[in-house]
C-alpha cells in the first residue's frame, strides 16, 4: 500500500491538462513517499500515452486498450479501477474533477470502503493526531478544500481506509515535465480480467460535443470583475481593457448570480480556474470560494474602493478607488501607449 496512482483522462489519444497537473502533483507526493508514481489509462488506441506520460516521471503505466473502453461509460471503467486497485493497493488514488471524474471518483471509492475528497485545491503530506484514539498518524494525505460555502478551508484526512483518494480541478496544479528522457515501464492490462462482459451493457452511438468558445483558462491576461462593477453595463468597460490589452474577461460568482456575466466565464471554487500571468480583479472583494481560483496568477493587480478588502492581502499592487474611475484611465492610457 505504498504506490500513488493517477487515473488519466484521455480524448482522441492525447491525455487532458488536468491528469498531466495530477501527475506533476503526484511526481511530488511520490518522492516525498519514497514510492512509486503509476498511472492508468483507460480506452482505445492507446499506443501515444506512454510518450506523453513519462516525462512527468510516471514509473508504471497501466494501460487497458479495448475498443469498448472508449468513449468513457461508467460501469467498465470503474469495475476496472476497483480491481486493479484491489490488487496493486494504491496508498493515494487522485483524479480530476471533471464530469468524468465526478462520475467515476464516488463510483470507485464506494465500491472500495475508502471515502474521497471532491475539487481540492491543494494536496500535502502532514501528520494527524486522533486524541480520543490515542493515535497518531504519519504521512498522510491532506486533502485541502474550501467548505460550507467557501466561508473556511478545509483540511481533510483519511486515517484509516485506502486509497486515499481526491478528485482535483483543472488548472489548481502546475503541470510541470520531470524530465523529457524519464522511462518507466507499461504493463498491458488483460481488460477481461477486471471487466466483466455485463459492464458493457452500454454502448455510446454518437457524441456530439461543443467546445467552448473562451479560452479564459489559457489566456495569459485576465481582467476579472465582481459585484462591485455595478451592473452589466459597466462590465462592457472590462472588455474594452481586455481587447486592448489582449485578454480574456472573466467574473466572479457574485457577479454572475447578479447577471453581469456569462457563467462560462466565473473564476473560482464553482467555476474555473486560472493561472495568468496577469490577473486584474476590478470590484471584487476576495472572498475563499473566488481566491482559491485565480490566487497562483503571477501578478495580481486589484482594484476596489473598500482599502481593507481580503484580495488587497494577495496582490501584489493595490489600486484604491471606484473601478468607474480607475478603469477608463487604465484604458485611455493602454491605448495611447501601446504599438
Amino acid at each position: 500500500m505504498n504506490n500513488i496512482f493517477v487515473y488519466l483522462e484521455i480524448e482522441d489519444g492525447v491525455v487532458g491538462d488536468v491528469s498531466l497537473e495530477l501527475l506533476t502533483k503526484g511526481r511530488s507526493l511520490a518522492d516525498q513517499y519514497k514510492c512509486h508514481l503509476e498511472a492508468v489509462a483507460a480506452g482505445y488506441q492507446l499506443e501515444k500515452v506512454a510518450e506523453q506520460v513519462f516525462p512527468y516521471g510516471v514509473d508504471v503505466l497501466h494501460v487497458a486498450d479495448d475498443r469498448r473502453l472508449a468513449p468513457y461509460t461508467s460501469l467498465p471503467h470503474t469495475s476496472l479501477l476497483v480491481n486493479l486497485f484491489k490488487q496493486e493497493q494504491p496508498q493515494i488514488a487522485l483524479m480530476g474533477a471533471t464530469s468524468l471524474g465526478r462520475d467515476l471518483g464516488p463510483r470507485v471509492s464506494s465500491a472500495l470502503f475508502s471515502g474521497l475528497t471532491a475539487d481540492c485545491t491543494a494536496l500535502e503530506i502532514g501528520n494527524y493526531e486522533d486524541k480520543k484514539a490515542g493515535k497518531i498518524y504519519e504521512n498522510l494525505l491532506y486533502q485541502i478544500r474550501p467548505a460550507f460555502g467557501g466561508n473556511i478551508v478545509a483540511t481533510i484526512v483519511n486515517p484509516d481506509c485506502r486509497p486515499q483518494m481526491a478528485t482535483v480541478r483543472e488548472g489548481a496544479m502546475k503541470k510541470q515535465i520531470k524530465d523529457p528522457k524519464y522511462k518507466g515501464k507499461i504493463n498491458k492490462l488483460d481488460v477481461s480480467k477486471y471487466v466483466a462482459d455485463s459492464d458493457f451493457v452500454m454502448e455510446v452511438i454518437e457524441r456530439h460535443m461543443e467546445k467552448s468558445k473562451l479560452n479564459i483558462k489559457g489566456s495569459p491576461i485576465i481582467i476579472a470583475g465582481g459585484y462591485g462593477m455595478g451592473s452589466a453595463d459597466n462590465f462592457k468597460m472590462l472588455y474594452d481593457l481586455a481587447d486592448t490589452l489582449g485578454g480574456e474577461v472573466g467574473a466572479s460568482r457574485a457577479a454572475v448570480d447578479a447577471g453581469f456575466a456569462d457563467h462560462e466565464r466565473q473564476i473560482g471554487q464553482t467555476g474555473i480556474t486560472v493561472r495568468p500571468k496577469l490577473y486584474i480583479a476590478c470590484g471584487i472583494s476576495g472572498q475563499i470560494q473566488h481566491i482559491a481560483g485565480m490566487q497562483e496568477s503571477a501578478m495580481i493587480i486589484a482594484i476596489n474602493n473598500d482599502p481593507k478588502a481580503p484580495i488587497n492581502a494577495i496582490a501584489d499592487y493595490v489600486i484604491t478607488g471606484n473601478v468607474e474611475d480607475v478603469v477608463p484611465k487604465m484604458i485611455k492610457y493602454y491605448k495611447s501607449n501601446s504599438k
